[in-house]
């Protein structure tokens, strides 16, 4: 290399070297509100924060903080142009709030070179007047934020926004008006329902006042007569609202569910009796035909009475607007055996049908993990979604599917369902005077 070419180099290295150096730690000049102030306006609905040098907008941000003292955010905080950074809140009347602006173990502002922030504490207490601002005024301010919320709900959260081809900028277009001059939150609601229900997604509804709005709602006629059941089911009890069982004379068990009922999970209780009674029989049928799903971890541990090893069920991943693909990386999701239940080792009939959705086709696919474990029936629904909750700030509440379900093969489950390992196709007219399922059943555990 050439003297000239080494000096050039020298040179270019020391000039990048002083730009890091001399570059300056990007500080907060602005606040509101300010550190320090009192009586703030309840009714305040945006906290801004205004640097003195352009930011790195995409690179993430650190609002350090948490408990009471911490704001409620309404929607995701997000830059309103490189300098000013804003956050949607939900205050309380005389409350103390506190959060900061970078901290020690945080430091995701940064400046458009790469510098971090130097840590900004905000500290205020909101007084008991609310603004006086004509409540017109308010609404129509309120559903014009609660708009652009949505939409980038939409946009960066929902997991199958992309699924059935919807043109979502086009819907909006042609509600937004409707939607920002909406006199009440009850109307703006609705009319946030019938966007939503374009997607046709069992898992997306809207709440209000208390109320809820679902937004997508079809009948599906279950593979079974459950009203006939006890005819079919010898020795057949309804335990509780939740869960009946039976014992067929030659000692095969019998359990229905018809719910993994999370906000009670003292109801499955009996589930892990009949495990305990039918220990030693020939084999168990669960039927889970009319289940629609619940809390998944209460269906992991009632099928892990049944396995001796975790096991590989599921995959998803996760919306992530952010990246390349718009999705996270792949998430596994494993059954592990429980070792505080009871635990059966014998032929297992797990019934299933097209009513069943959500968490129980999670439950589906656990079982299909266990051994000496058939499902019999039909093709589950295929919609499972993990509803998140978007608080829109105006008193709208919107759920949507926050990441993508999977077999553990890697293929998607929404619109497509988890196949049964004996298919049993059926029509009403077909449990007239039995139950082809449940015979199907039977004719597993005793072969």
């Amino acid at each position: 290399m050439s003297r000239f070419n080494s000096l050039f180099l020298v040179v270019g290295f020391l000039s990048l070297l002083s730009v890091n150096l001399f570059a300056s730690e990007p500080k907060v000049i602005e606040a509101e509100p300010k550190n320090g102030d009192v009586n703030v306006d309840p009714s305040l609905k945006t906290i801004r924060v205004v640097f003195d040098q352009d930011m790195d907008t995409a690179g993430g941000y650190s609002v350090c903080g948490g408990g009471p003292t911490f704001p409620k955010l309404i929607g995701e905080p997000r830059w309103q142009n490189k300098r000013v950074f804003v956050m949607r809140v939900r205050l309380e009347p005389n409350h103390e709030y506190g959060f900061s602006i970078n901290c020690r173990d945080y430091q995701n502002f940064k400046s458009a070179r790469g510098i971090s922030a130097v840590p900004y504490p905000v500290t205020f207490k909101t007084g008991s007047s609310i603004s006086t601002k004509p409540e017109k005024q308010q609404q129509e301010q309120d559903n014009e934020e609660a708009f652009r919320i949505l939409k980038e709900a939409i946009n960066n959260n929902y997991s199958y926004r992309d699924f059935r081809g919807i043109d979502w900028d086009k819907l909006f277009a042609e509600y937004e008006n409707k939607l920002k001059n909406a006199k009440t939150t009850k109307e703006f609601a609705k009319l946030t329902a019938e966007i939503l229900i374009n997607a046709k997604d069992k898992h997306i509804w809207v709440k209000a006042d208390g109320e809820n709005f679902p937004c997508y709602f079809k009948k599906i006629s279950p593979n079974a007569n459950f009203k006939k059941l006890p005819q079919y089911i010898e020795n057949f009890q309804k335990i509780n609202n939740v869960v009946y069982a039976g014992k067929f004379d030659d000692g095969i068990g019998y359990i229905y569910i018809d719910r993994w009922s999370g906000d009670n999970k003292e109801i499955i209780e009996p589930v892990y009796e009949a495990i305990w009674e039918f220990a030693n029989s020939q084999g168990i049928i669960i039927d889970v035909r009319g289940n629609s799903g619940g809390a998944e971890g209460l269906a992991q541990e009632v099928a892990g009475c049944f396995i001796n090893e975790r096991k590989l069920y599921a995959k998803h991943v996760y919306r992530a607007a952010d990246t390349d693909s718009g999705f996270s990386d792949v998430y596994e999701q494993y059954l592990e055996p429980n070792k505080t239940r009871p635990r059966y080792r014998g032929k297992i009939a797990v019934l299933s049908g097209p009513v069943v959705m959500s968490s129980c086709e999670a439950f589906i696919l656990m079982m299909k993990q266990v051994p000496e474990c058939k499902i019999i029936g039909m093709k589950t629904q295929g919609s499972c979604g993990n509803p998140k909750s978007i608080d829109l700030g105006n008193g709208v509440i919107v759920y949507l599917p926050s990441w993508k379900s999977m077999l553990p093969d890697g293929s998607f489950l929404e619109g497509e369902g988890v196949k049964p390992d004996i298919e049993i196709v059926t029509t009403d007219e077909d449990f007239e005077d039995k139950d082809p399922v449940i015979e199907a059943a039977l004719k597993y555990i005793r072969s």
